[in-house]
């Protein structure tokens, strides 16, 4: 087995120009109407939605106005995503007046950044007393985190060092407080996030004591004594949200139940564990930690083989927005927050850089095609927290345990983490499609795109072409000046069972060239060279583990990478009441004039309804049965005509 790539590279997202008909103009919505947008939801000025506060929240931190602080604890974050989505989007396309507008948010960061170095608007406003007093509730490490990313994603975008310089004056500042030497904290923060951005600003500062403060972090996390039992006991046993003292503090909730090395299974509030997953990764690949390396693959298979839904989300419960236990997937109660598949994607890119294996690739298209994208409306003003997988808008308005799951998409939340988290992974895009070594690229997602990589000595550009996820055909072809020996390696997706690969107009068996899900064509590559990868897309009928309750004697159909589910626009109302005919023909077509453009899959299904005036809740005689056409459309795009009825499994007929 390959395993811990030393010299493993991944592109920025500068050097790399999407030109795809699907993700281009996603890129162009994210650049045109959700950066702008999200720009006047943080400062309070979209109509009727709910206020954020954060930016006005910085203004009384820098001294520019009075009051009082507003929001969560954590608001600042929503302000570091914004600037880091900025960032990635100005790599893609200049934008002067986008970036005079970031640069003024970024002096009154400046501003607000204490002497010290320390940078938190709550603490700085409302109780600067109280500093790392509370690290289980009050996230001052993971707002620290977000505000590093944003700090080196605008640096690399821009070359300018005002917020570079911030965040390295805070990491700094919290290198200080934070470590195994007298005097310093040995405590790490209750939601994961500053590891992964201090690996990220290593890389780009070259400053060894970064990495080391990551490695601190996760090392020391649910060593005994623990830490944040000792703080919580330290504080008189009280949540920083009040209320009465706690009879217990729950360290499975935010993973520090055990050193990590030792964690088997994903547990605990589901964004904290994947954000802390990536910096496993990254650490390990870094730091040749085979023991780290190994720690992530048991939580992996854990997550993947028992915890993950069909669309790639997880977290299956909105106590904690959290993991349960194996095969507890409840479809109408899900929570699958849209950060959580953020942070799949993040958790599947950087296993594909410790080792090319096909299922990390796999995962990660299967939760950026359907759970990431699907969190944001076509207009890029409505937003998905919770991505539920049935949808039955008269239980969301009525029954208090299904309050959370919103019929439609919402304009902005108390708690938006989730709207600049889409735009940050939209606008970095770029940076998931390859990965390449010594001697092999990578091409991980299959999306039209132009980049330029170094390779054997010589810059090597490729260029990759397709329709991409309507139909499974990618071509590809090279700029360079000389001929250069290295393999190209495509993956071969899990949902396809029959691929074609064709080099300069002849077709290759290449059966034996496949390892791993990945398939190697070892070559000398000329400028004149093209191939051509078929991926056969077919309609498929998929089932549930036995184990997995929710989806007993139902089915799902995918096509692809996209999963699918069926509306009340095209079905009516209902949905329970239908099942598939399985042995009916399912077809799928491109319809050009629905949600912009899409493929839906039709077929046959069974309808059980009341047919005479018999209003008896339970009845001797079955319901009538009678047969209607129905229409799969795919899940991303649901909920954007008005609220409706939506199911991804149905019962098979």
């Amino acid at each position: 087995m390959k395993s811990i790539q030393h010299s493993v590279h991944t592109l920025s997202p500068k050097h790399v120009h999407i030109d795809d008909r699907f993700w281009s103009d996603y890129q162009q919505l994210v650049k045109d109407v959700v950066i702008p947008y999200q720009y006047e939801a943080l400062h309070d000025r979209v109509p009727d939605a709910e206020p954020s506060y954060a930016i006005r929240n910085f203004e009384i931190a820098a001294g520019r106005r009075e009051g009082e602080f507003h929001g969560f604890v954590f608001q600042d974050t929503d302000v570091a995503k914004w600037i880091e989505a900025v960032g990635y989007s100005l790599m893609l396309s200049p934008d002067p007046q986008l970036e005079q507008m970031t640069d003024e948010v970024i002096a009154l960061i400046a501003e607000a950044q204490g002497a010290d170095g320390y940078l938190n608007t709550y603490f700085t406003i409302k109780e600067p007393d109280k500093r790392w007093t509370n690290l289980v509730d009050c996230h001052e490490l993971y707002t620290a985190g977000h505000m590093i990313e944003a700090g080196v994603a605008y640096y690399e975008a821009t070359g300018k060092r005002q917020l570079l310089d911030v965040v390295c004056r805070l990491a700094d500042y919290i290198d200080g407080q934070f470590g195994p030497k007298p005097g310093q904290l040995r405590g790490y923060d209750g939601h994961q996030e500053i590891e992964l951005a201090l690996v990220k600003l290593y890389r780009l500062t070259k400053e060894e004591r970064y990495l080391k403060l990551s490695q601190f972090f996760i090392d020391e996390r649910g060593q005994e004594p623990n830490y944040l039992k000792q703080e919580w006991e330290k504080r008189g046993r009280y949540s920083f949200y009040g209320g009465k003292p706690q009879e217990r503090i729950n360290l499975e909730y935010c993973q520090a139940h055990q050193p990590v090395r030792e964690q088997k299974v994903a547990t605990g509030h589901a964004v904290r564990a994947v954000y802390m997953y990536t910096a496993m990764a990254d650490l390990a690949r870094l730091t040749e930690d085979e023991r780290l390396h190994d720690a992530c693959r048991t939580l992996w298979r854990n997550i993947v083989d028992r915890q993950m839904y069909i669309t790639g989300g997880i977290g299956s419960t909105r106590h904690g927005e959290a993991f349960t236990f194996d095969y507890d997937l409840p479809n109408d109660t899900i929570y699958s927050e849209t950060c959580a598949a953020v942070g799949m994607v993040f958790f599947a890119h950087r296993m594909l850089q410790l080792e090319p294996r096909g299922e990390y690739g796999d995962v990660l298209e299967r939760a950026l095609y359907n759970n990431v994208i699907g969190g944001m409306s076509q207009d890029g003003k409505h937003y998905f927290y919770v991505n539920p997988l049935e949808v039955w808008p008269a239980a969301s308005h009525h029954n208090p345990d299904r309050e959370h799951i919103k019929p439609v998409r919402q304009k902005w939340f108390g708690c938006s983490c989730c709207p600049p988290n889409v735009a940050r992974l939209i606008t970095s895009l770029g940076q998931y499609i390859y990965t390449s070594d010594t001697d092999t690229i990578y091409t991980h997602l299959f999306i039209g795109n132009e980049s330029t990589l170094h390779m054997n000595g010589s810059d090597i550009t490729i260029q990759q072409a397709t329709h991409y996820p309507w139909d499974g055909i990618a071509s590809f072809s090279f700029k360079m000046e000389q001929p250069v020996s290295f393999t190209l390696a495509l993956r071969l997706p899990g949902w396809c069972h029959k691929a074609k690969l064709i080099v300069n107009g002849e077709p290759i068996d290449h059966s034996s060239m496949l390892r791993n899900g990945y398939v190697y064509i070892q070559r000398e590559w000329t400028a004149t060279d093209t191939i051509e990868w078929h991926m056969q897309m077919d309609v498929q009928i998929l089932y549930a583990h036995p184990e997995l309750r929710a989806n007993a004697g139902r089915i799902a159909l995918q096509r692809g990478p996209l999963v699918y589910c069926m509306e009340e626009a095209d079905n009516g109302d209902q949905l329970a009441s239908l099942a598939i005919t399985t042995e009916a023909p399912l077809e799928a077509h491109y319809d050009p004039n629905l949600l912009g453009g899409c493929t839906v899959i039709k077929g046959q299904a069974i309808r059980e309804q009341n047919t005479d005036a018999d209003s008896s809740l339970y009845r001797l005689q079955p319901p009538a049965r009678v047969e209607q056409s129905f229409t799969a459309v795919p899940y991303f795009l649901w909920g954007n005509r008005g609220e409706g009825e939506m199911s991804v499994w149905l019962r098979n007929s």
